[in-house]
């Protein structure tokens, strides 16, 4: 078990420099916002647009994405129908949906998969999922339901191409279906870019802990609660169960696609619910609160299917 330790112990280091700076207020009072839109809007498109150049294209159709795409979207799905019902609003139900299927397969999905499955490219496909399907979708909703803006229909017929995030995704994708090579010259500053992502990320979001309350209490606590369960709980029984009765995986392959769904929620939820400025407070609880019961998780998991 010393991959999901080392990963989540890199993880607590960032995120508590993060809450030192915001504690002792180096970064100013806007220190957390700044590396927000730095992350969102220059250094996590590089980063994307870097990491898919050498994509497998073909994992696109694999059946572990098949079960990946199933098992976010009833995760999501299973949030929605509540928020429905709860009448919560569009961008905080967008958030929350999020929360509740959208793993951390970067800057924690890679360590697990390369110390715990043997592989790191075997987050590939749940990446290439999340970031080509799943966050544009998402982040157009979040876009066009931003408060106080009159959005046009050229606006919405553009919103997912866009965000800097998808534009970043995509024209890795473009240029790996080409086969062109990226000269050095022009890749390197792109990949130097796109390395402050994690830290940046990891960054505001421990700055944003300081101050704040115990997670899931508060008005958020319903949701945030709901949420954590989803994606610690549900969604990876939710992929068990189509891997083993309907895909009939069995042994690693089986191992594999349940501890990624494991995962705990991505710390970008926390990026694009602070970018909007929508649902950030649930956002920032539920992906320490899911962090924190993943551990244990994703140890059983290992465990027990390993």
């Amino acid at each position: 078990m010393q991959g999901v330790l080392t990963g989540f112990a890199v993880l607590a280091t960032v995120i508590a420099v993060g809450y030192v700076l915001g504690r002792r207020g180096h970064l100013g009072p806007d220190g957390a916002a700044v590396l927000t839109r730095l992350a969102f809007n220059v250094a996590t498109p590089a980063l994307l647009f870097s990491t898919l150049l050498d994509a497998e294209l073909s994992m696109i159709l694999s059946g572990r994405l098949l079960i990946t795409a199933i098992g976010t979207a009833a995760a999501a799905a299973l949030f929605i129908a509540v928020a429905a019902i709860r009448s919560w609003s569009i961008g905080y139900t967008t958030v929350g949906a999020l929360c509740s299927a959208y793993v951390n397969a970067g800057n924690l999905g890679i360590p697990i998969a390369a110390y715990v499955l043997g592989d790191a490219s075997l987050i590939a496909p749940v990446m290439l999922f999340q970031q080509l399907i799943a966050a544009p979708i998402a982040l157009a909703v979040l876009d066009l339901t931003r408060e106080g803006d009159r959005v046009s229909l050229l606006r919405r017929l553009t919103a997912p191409v866009r965000n800097p995030v998808t534009i970043g995704a995509l024209t890795g994708v473009a240029v790996a279906a080409t086969g062109w090579t990226v000269p050095g010259p022009v890749l390197e500053p792109v990949v130097l870019i796109g390395n402050m992502a994690v830290p940046a990320v990891l960054l505001a979001f421990g700055i944003s802990l300081y101050g704040s309350g115990v997670p899931g209490r508060g008005r958020d606590g319903p949701a945030v609660l709901l949420a954590t369960t989803l994606k610690t709980i549900a969604q990876p029984l939710i992929v068990w169960a189509l891997a083993t009765g309907v895909f009939h995986l069995g042994g690693t392959a089986l191992r594999d696609v349940v501890v990624t769904s494991a995962l705990p929620a991505a710390q970008n939820i926390y990026t694009y619910a602070a970018h909007y400025r929508v649902a950030e407070r649930f956002a920032r609880d539920a992906v320490l609160l899911s962090t924190l019961v993943s551990a244990p998780v994703l140890v059983v998991v290992a465990t027990l299917l390993g």
